[in-house]
């Protein structure tokens, strides 16, 4: 056991936790919230990549739904019992899994709609797109049940708190924390390389085409997309292998009688801080998504018009945003398509 004796690290994660964590939630809230109103607002009128953009963010508000809690565990301990440690653990193990299957799916969606626009017509049906997402919830789910088994609310021995941690089961929750690291790796790197390859297949294709404004807004939103998705969890993943490696390497260290505490304990340190950074993932996704958009603009004019913002949403600027979804209109279909 490495201990934490003069308090450093928690009143480090605690300071940092619950200013990170409440930004996020606040910005997280506004912006996904105002994406699943306006997808709401047109349900029967989805198209294909909206779908799965309804479905991410769900996928998110259900994220920030557990930042409150992580807010106060970093703080007092864990205070809410052992059914809402379970919930939460399965809510963050979730979205994770779902939301880079769905960041997958938007990337091979748009690889269809543009590199093979035609032929890929008869594979973007929307009951197809619901049953895929539906698919994707129950797959997802099955994966993060073993957190409600082995999550639970205990008292440390070696310090005076509750948390939410894998104690159950002995060895067997250790083994599931290993299992849960893999996985999460797993699914990053597929996630990164399908989003990669499609991307980068995108922008080869808006290349060959006629170089406009609009080309080139889209090749730049691939890239952006590509390199947000992977700096915002790149880093996490890196300082869980680390972690992996070093709870592998501690078992023969223990067999010896020697334990590196000062690594264990910047370890810990640095899975905590890329972690938020990975999580902050879930309040860039509807400007990268949804707020690019000219429709999804337009309509989200038009929801503030109706709850009374008229003021703050002069007519000349919707005008304005209408008048460019028109000519945006008459450019090439690949990319009113991206």
């Amino acid at each position: 056991y490495c201990g934490d004796e003069d308090g450093t690290l928690r009143s480090f994660m605690a300071t940092y936790e619950a200013l990170f964590y409440s930004c996020l939630f606040l910005l997280g809230v506004v912006g996904n919230g105002l994406m699943v109103t306006v997808l709401l607002s047109r349900w029967r009128l989805l198209r294909v990549s909206e779908i799965y953009l309804l479905h991410l963010a769900v996928s998110d508000l259900l994220l920030l739904a557990t930042f409150p809690f992580s807010i106060l565990e970093s703080i007092t301990g864990w205070l809410f019992g052992d059914f809402s440690c379970k919930l939460t653990g399965l809510a963050r193990q979730l979205n994770f899994l779902c939301g880079s299957f769905l960041l997958a799916c938007i990337a091979i969606d748009r690889y269809l709609a543009i590199v093979h626009a035609i032929s890929s017509l008869q594979h973007r049906r929307q009951r197809s797109v619901h049953l895929t997402c539906l698919s994707l919830w129950l797959v997802c789910f099955s994966m993060s049940v073993p957190n409600l088994v082995f999550l639970t609310a205990t008292d440390s021995t070696h310090a005076s708190r509750t948390s939410c941690s894998f104690y159950n089961y002995g060895i067997h929750a250790h083994n599931w924390v290993l299992a849960t690291r893999a996985l999460e790796h797993a699914v990053f790197f597929l996630s990164l390389v399908i989003m990669a390859y499609c991307y980068s297949t995108v922008v080869v294709t808006l290349v060959k085409s006629p170089r406009g404004p609009t080309q080139q807004g889209a090749i730049r939103l691939a890239l952006l997309i590509t390199l947000v998705f992977c700096v915002c969890w790149l880093p996490y993943n890196i300082a869980s292998v680390l972690r992996t490696v070093d709870d592998l390497r501690t078992v023969d260290d223990l067999n010896r009688g020697v334990r590196n505490c000062e690594s264990n304990l910047l370890l810990q340190a640095a899975l905590g801080v890329t972690k938020s950074l990975g999580f902050s993932h879930c309040c860039l996704n509807p400007f990268l998504y949804a707020f690019v958009g000219v429709r999804f603009r337009n309509d989200l004019l038009h929801l503030l018009s109706k709850l009374g913002c008229g003021c703050g949403c002069p007519q000349r600027l919707m005008k304005t945003q209408f008048n460019k979804a028109a000519l945006d209109s008459h450019r090439s279909s690949s990319c009113t398509a991206f």
